[in-house]
């Protein structure tokens, strides 16, 4: 079970939770960016278990210039030495991934596992995208089958695991919980999956601006949080380990 987290205390109730490493990245209402070195570092202190690093300079899609791209692999080099692998995905205009650019990154990170992330569901054709990950180098395709949620996309994360054979990982995420992932598991023969177990809490605060709003949208209300929580976590796990 792999977690992923954007603050410290989701960080400490993946281990908790029994997580078997997380995911760090910031701003995980928009999919997920690089996170802060400060948050990194944090992180570290608190949890023994492996981090993996979001790379991704900003939300949308994953076409990057020439300026993102040298963001992408500065930030590579800062957590080179200190994360314990890698989370991204460069695409084309068509929609095929970019591997001139990923085998860059990549050889800047090995000799560190590296996860082709869900940019992975906006490439155009999934068989060949996954080639060229295989091509590129990475460990591991992280996927919800091209679909909203990973139960969705079954079918075809089955069909990537049949074609990844032993050549690379296929992680089903997107949606998982309790109530599906021992399914979800079954279906696809997925090895490992990836997953939140956020819950919401209200924020503490007792003045609030109701004309003003941070978020690019409603959804993303200041005065919501979400964070990982041990005991869903646990609950999800307990029922992955039920189809053993």
């Amino acid at each position: 079970m792999e977690v992923c987290v954007d603050c410290v205390q989701s960080a400490v109730a993946a281990e908790a939770g029994g997580a078997a490493r997380i995911e760090l990245c910031s701003g995980l209402a928009v999919g997920g960016l690089t996170p802060t070195l400060g948050l990194f570092n944090a992180v570290s202190k608190a949890i023994a278990i492996p981090i993996f690093v979001m790379i991704r300079p900003r939300h949308g899609d994953f076409l990057y210039s020439g300026h993102e791209f040298s963001v992408m692999k500065e930030d590579v080099l800062c957590f080179k030495d200190k994360a314990d692998g890698f989370v991204f995905g460069i695409l084309m205009e068509d929609g095929s991934v970019d591997v001139d650019r990923t085998r860059e990154l990549i050889s800047l990170v090995q000799p560190k596992p590296v996860t082709f992330h869900r940019a992975f569901d906006m490439t155009s054709n999934f068989t060949l995208a996954l080639e060229s990950a295989i091509e590129c180098g990475f460990t591991r395709v992280l996927t919800s089958g091209g679909e909203a949620t990973a139960i969705r996309g079954k079918r075809v994360i089955a069909s990537l695991v049949e074609q990844a054979k032993e050549q690379i990982i296929v992680m089903p995420g997107g949606g998982i919980n309790k109530d599906n992932v021992a399914d979800l598991l079954k279906d696809t023969r997925a090895s490992e999956f990836h997953c939140s177990g956020k819950v919401s809490v209200p924020s503490k605060m007792r003045f609030r601006n109701p004309n003003v709003a941070m978020g690019t949208t409603s959804d993303n209300s200041e005065y919501t949080l979400t964070f990982s929580d041990k005991t869903t976590l646990q609950a999800i796990l307990t029922s992955a380990n039920s189809r053993l």
